[in-house]
């Protein structure tokens, strides 16, 4: 596997993170899923807290870790791909 693959397949894992984050966080999650959940938050809150910052809530309703997904899968993670790429990694 080319690090350039090796980048995406991580994109696509973070991805996979947020996601399992934001679906944790409709719940009140308690015991050893409040652990997975601290560890989630930790993990994914430093990214998807840039957009909190620009896309505010609509009601009772967050969008910004789904436009974090897409700014990571859409924009770069392509741009990445193709540097990786263009140096030959």
């Amino acid at each position: 596997m080319s690090i350039s693959g090796l980048v995406r397949s991580l994109i696509s894992f973070y991805g996979i993170l947020v996601f399992a984050y934001v679906i944790l966080s409709w719940f009140r999650p308690t015991g050893a899923i409040y652990d997975v959940y601290r560890v989630l938050a930790q993990v994914c809150e430093p990214y998807v807290g840039i957009f909190r910052r620009i896309v505010p809530p609509m009601g009772p309703v967050d969008f910004s870790p789904w436009v974090a997904v897409l700014v990571l899968q859409y924009l770069i993670g392509p741009v990445l791909v193709t540097l990786l790429r263009t140096a030959g990694l």
